[in-house]
């Protein structure tokens, strides 16, 4: 008997795949929590039914989050993830020499210890590395008690809902305002510009009413709904293309180039009218 996973992402959509083995079921304090074993995409992670990673096409993601902040900032030595309990977003922070501390704040530590367990290549630098710093504990609290501490703050959140909801508050993005030092920036995955358009353009709002830079920018990431998914950075000081690219260093990646860095928010106009608020 076939097994199918149905992700349904809007009222008229769904993504349906393929499963071969139920891996991990339950109920957190937090959220609903399952791993699944898919034939198309290998391993998953899905939180209260919507896919938040899977070994296949994480690398998108993971990088698209990290790689276009760090180089912009041009000396992250201090970078902080809120949610991002997988690991992969601070497995990549760790690639860039100049870092010299990441932590990670994630309010769901049994999404932590069963990425451990089940993602092992995304969660490899979680356990054992001097640099960084895994806590369990509530984002919104820690960037309120955080100020002028951070280089970089990635929001490496589900999406707006339960526990996340708070996550895209402009009270929230005034509090990483003043968490970050005086040349600090920011990312946080903002949705897809085909199905969460009002989102894009709330968030992009509330960051122009704080930060003198915003810039959103696209990734294709197969498992997420519609496959076009955005970020948006915010920056108090930096912008991504007056980065000269030439100068920059390498890492091992497998989505981003550092041509993407400046290429990725050059957006399709629909996205431009978005982020404008037309």
């Amino acid at each position: 008997m076939e097994m199918w996973y149905t992700e349904k992402q809007t009222p008229s959509v769904s993504l349906s795949l393929k499963t071969a083995k139920t891996l991990h079921v339950e109920q957190t304090d937090f959220q609903h929590l399952a791993m699944i074993e898919t034939e198309a995409f290998g391993r998953m992670l899905v939180l209260d039914g919507m896919v938040q990673t899977s070994v296949m096409d994480e690398f998108v993601y993971h990088e698209m989050i990290t790689h276009p902040a760090l180089y912009t900032h041009q000396n992250p030595k201090n970078v902080l993830v809120i949610g991002g309990g997988d690991g992969g977003t601070i497995r990549e922070i760790i690639k860039h020499p100049s870092v010299e501390k990441a932590t990670l704040v994630e309010i769901d530590g049994r999404v932590i210890e069963l990425s451990k367990q089940y993602l092992p290549e995304i969660a490899v630098a979680l356990t054992g590395n001097p640099k960084v710093d895994v806590r369990v504990e509530d984002g919104i609290k820690h960037i309120q008690e955080s100020k002028d501490t951070y280089d970089v703050i990635l929001v490496d959140s589900t999406e707006p809902v339960g526990p996340a909801v708070g996550l895209f508050s402009q009270d929230f993005y005034k509090g990483i305002f003043e968490a970050l030092k005086e040349d600090g920036l920011m990312v946080a995955q903002t949705e897809s510009p085909f199905f969460n358009a009002d989102l894009i353009t709330n968030v992009n709002k509330r960051l122009n009413n704080i930060f003198p830079h915003v810039q959103t920018y696209l990734a294709s990431i197969p498992t997420y709904p519609s496959g076009l998914w955005s970020f948006t950075m915010a920056s108090k000081k930096y912008k991504t293309e007056d980065v000269n690219t030439e100068s920059l260093y390498n890492i091992d990646t497998k989505y981003f180039t550092l041509d993407i860095l400046k290429a990725a928010t050059r957006l399709p106009k629909f996205v431009q009218d978005l982020v404008k608020g037309d």
